[in-house]
């Protein structure tokens, strides 16, 4: 199984870090999106198969959290992976975060604290070693 990955980040070149580290992860890449806000992302859902969204939080036109909050109130999203990359430093927004079931990576990160996050999500890749 390959992995259709969604990365909504405003910085392009965030964004861009993002993809090069998810190939540096030598985890089974399907199609990578991309969008530059909350809105975007939820765009993409309607064109695309996703298995996993990769997201920061502090965003124009809808933050990352919003669209967390609008991927949960729909059936087609709400079971879909989220995986935060953020410099958030607030321990309540972080936990609010986790409570809604996404994971939390603080920025900067390294390529294998990505790939641990995604294979413990996913499953994808875990037993392969």
């Amino acid at each position: 199984m390959t992995l259709n990955i969604l990365i909504v980040d405003d910085s392009a070149v965030m964004r861009a870090m993002i993809l090069k580290t998810m190939h540096m992860t030598d985890l089974p890449l399907g199609e990578i999106y991309q969008a530059a806000n909350g809105q975007e992302g939820l765009d993409v859902f309607n064109q695309h198969w996703i298995d996993l969204v990769i997201a920061d939080i502090n965003m124009p036109v809808m933050n990352g959290e919003e669209m967390i909050d609008r991927m949960q109130e729909n059936p087609d999203t709400k079971e879909i992976p989220i995986i935060v990359v953020s410099t958030e430093g607030s321990k309540t927004r972080i936990e609010r975060l986790q409570y809604k079931g996404a994971r939390f990576i603080h920025k900067p990160f390294s390529p294998e604290i990505i790939r641990d996050t995604v294979r413990d999500i996913t499953g994808i890749g875990v037993s392969d070693e």
